[in-house]
């Protein structure tokens, strides 16, 4: 049973291969009736009792025959050129053409010329397009202010700005704030006041805290903790985050 289907395969696949270069448009519908009434007739050839489903090796051998066959009709159908396409990944190359926007964008001072999905955010674009890492993904719904950074100045949560939507803008992330080796003073004051314990929520907290004292948001304990509560520390270091900034802010270190 096994050769004679093997036998009708090897015949199926030499009348498809040597059908598909001189196949036109217009012989479809003649063609793809030839095709059927052949495969048809191969599958009924021997189509006695024997033949049904028993679960045996016959019945595997004749699916498989079934599949190959079907398999071996679409690719008799695609035209050469697209066969040729698909094996040269021109597909791919088309898709990311149209599926994808240029971007020209500033990051900690660096001028960045990119081709970006729409739905791309900002913080994806940070961590896994540039390789900027110190910004996190935390909750990836713009309540934890994890993700913060600054563009233009502002603070925004990157996790919910498209990076589509920032062309020319100048980002600066945690990465940025540091001359060198030499810390910038919110850096320092964290540092001096331990408003960090796993460290996971620290880079969005000190950029937020830079924003909260450059939007004049700083005037006492009470305010900072307002404006500083879209930033969530799950570790519980409020006091000493606040802490934090009011130091810099009363040192007017804050450049």
């Amino acid at each position: 049973m096994k050769n004679d289907i093997g036998h009708r395969e090897t015949s199926v696949k030499q009348m498809l291969i040597s059908g598909a270069p001189i196949f036109r448009i217009a012989q479809l519908p003649n063609f793809i009736s030839h095709v059927a009434t052949h495969l048809i007739r191969h599958f009924m050839a021997d189509n006695t009792p024997n033949d049904t489903y028993n679960g045996g090796s016959d019945d595997m051998a004749r699916r498989d025959f079934l599949k190959k066959s079907g398999m071996l009709t679409a690719f008799a159908l695609a035209p050469p050129s697209v066969l040729a396409a698909a094996d040269q990944k021109i597909c791919d190359k088309v898709a990311d053409f149209l599926e994808t926007m240029p971007l020209n964008i500033q990051i900690n001072g660096t001028k960045h010329t990119l081709q970006v999905e729409p739905r791309t955010t900002l913080l994806d674009l940070l961590r896994e397009n540039l390789e900027l890492t110190g910004t996190k993904k935390g909750c990836d719904h713009g309540q934890c202010g994890a993700c913060t950074v600054h563009v233009n100045g502002s603070r925004v949560l990157s996790c919910l700005t498209l990076a589509a939507m920032q062309q020319n803008a100048e980002v600066t992330t945690i990465e940025g704030l540091s001359d060198g080796k030499k810390l910038h003073p919110m850096q320092e004051a964290f540092i001096k006041y331990d408003g960090f314990q796993c460290g996971y929520c620290t880079p969005g907290q000190i950029m937020s805290g830079i924003a909260c004292i450059k939007e004049g948001h700083a005037g006492s304990r009470e305010e900072i903790s307002e404006y500083m509560s879209g930033n969530i520390c799950r570790c519980g270091a409020y006091n000493n985050i606040v802490d934090a900034i009011e130091e810099v802010k009363k040192g007017g270190k804050l450049s």
